[in-house]
């Protein structure tokens, strides 16, 4: 049995040198500034946010440096939110193979961040009892590098829009809520949930759609307990390449899209620095709704360098890497046709994926997947495993036979058994030995 994510992990490790001497090589040193802003008004205490502008890539390397951006919106208590801002980050960087150059490592981010959202939950859920009705209910992260590329997951409804240099606007997630979203109710239902309104006395129904058990009214999220593994912490991932005059990225928790279009948000702090838009946006979601729910939001200027010219696209290097990180990619365009939709401040969609199927997530790896101390590692927790003990991410039901035991990337027994439940293929709370 074996992984190529535990491969990459443990094999043709490239010293630290030769990494940052690489990255000097392929990275130009004239890149866009990044200025960021932040406000909230809390009404439960629950909503919580992140602002790290200091990661790196290459550690010691400033031209890998790129930023975090986050917004953890808690539910019944802020237990999920705290725990989710202290280890999402660590999480997902640690599912990131090791020793991967500055194409290689955008392609693995959007399978890290499933890995780092599930894992997440996990750890929160074997918390106990004492935290059973906490959950964090919409969650949204977004990160912003130093080449223009902005790369966004997220779970719930919190969103997250760019709003570009000729005035157009694109939302960069979508919305978990039951009400809103078609396909996640059909994958509620065909996982062994029950879609419906809140039934009050005479049989009359009010409220938005609802999951049950438990009454969710979204159909992912982190931490919940009480709902059914149904609710998934899988999260949708988008990833795109900026042209050339950079954009304005506004981060909100609900609050502000319960009272505010995307539209409304982003007029409203036109014109104005990061720090007084995010300002202004939340002013104006109070005047318009009032302070019902709390209400965050992060405001993230892209500022391109002086004249500077259109940006380099990635090269096309066809690699066996790329095969089953990166299913979904349009990474793959002639050069030409990069440089002109920056020319003319188009943006380009690099990745885009929303699939609560962990397996269609992690992708298929046929390759070897032993650390250099021997063991495989699981494809979502990163825990070491000996040969014997992994289970294919594409094998059949947990009681099947019809495993296919050379096919990673493989889970530990925890994570099949959470991934079994998530997809309807067991009783949630069931375990299995």
């Amino acid at each position: 049995m074996a992984s190529g994510a535990g491969r990459r992990r443990g094999h043709e490790l490239v010293p630290l040198a030769a990494l940052i001497s690489r990255e000097m090589k392929n990275e130009k040193m004239e890149k866009p500034s990044v200025r960021c802003g932040h406000a909230a008004q809390s009404r439960k205490g629950e909503d919580y946010f992140l602002v790290k502008t200091d990661c790196q890539r290459v550690p010691g390397n400033p031209s890998s440096t790129f930023s975090v951006f986050a917004i953890f919106d808690g539910h019944n208590g802020n237990a999920a939110a705290i725990f989710t801002r202290e280890h999402l980050l660590s999480h997902i960087l640690s599912a990131v193979p090791r020793g991967l150059g500055r194409e290689e490592w955008f392609q693995a981010l959007p399978r890290a961040l499933v890995a780092g959202f599930v894992k997440t939950d996990k750890e929160f859920q074997s918390r106990g009892m004492e935290f059973v009705f906490q959950f964090l209910y919409s969650l949204i992260v977004s990160s912003v590098h130093l080449d223009d590329t902005v790369t966004v997951a997220s779970v719930g409804d919190s969103r997250c829009i760019l709003d570009t240099q000729g005035g157009g606007i694109s939302t960069l997630t979508v919305d978990h809520r039951l009400e809103e979203n078609v396909e996640e109710r059909e994958r509620v239902t065909a996982s062994g949930g029950e879609v419906g309104r809140l039934s009050i006395a005479g049989g009359a129904e009010i409220g938005p759609l609802r999951c049950w058990p438990g009454g969710l009214c979204l159909s992912r999220s982190i931490g919940d307990m009480d709902v059914g593994e149904f609710i998934v912490p899988i999260p949708y991932v988008k990833q795109v390449k900026l042209s050339n005059a950079g954009g304005r990225l506004i981060i909100a928790s609900d609050g502000i899209w319960d009272a505010l279009s995307s539209e409304m948000a982003a007029k409203s702090c036109r014109g104005l620095p990061a720090e007084l838009a995010a300002r202004q946006v939340v002013k104006e979601a109070l005047r318009t709704r009032g302070l019902k729910d709390d209400t965050t939001c992060i405001v993230v200027d892209i500022i391109p360098p002086e004249s500077s010219p259109p940006p380099s696209p990635l090269p096309k290097k066809p690699n066996k890497l790329r095969s089953f990180l990166f299913r979904k990619s349009s990474r793959d365009s002639a050069n030409k046709l990069s440089k002109k939709l920056s020319a003319v401040g188009i943006v380009e969609e690099l990745f885009e994926e929303g699939s609560a199927m962990l397996a269609e997530r992690l992708g298929i790896d046929e390759g070897a997947g032993q650390t250099t101390s021997g063991l495989f590692t699981c494809g979502v927790c990163q825990v070491d495993l000996a040969p014997s003990e992994g289970i294919s991410v594409h094998a059949g039901s947990i009681f099947s036979t019809s495993s296919k035991p050379w096919q990673g990337p493989f889970l530990c027994a925890a994570c099949r058994n959470k991934k079994d439940a998530m997809e309807g293929k067991r009783p949630s709370g069931v375990k299995v030995a």
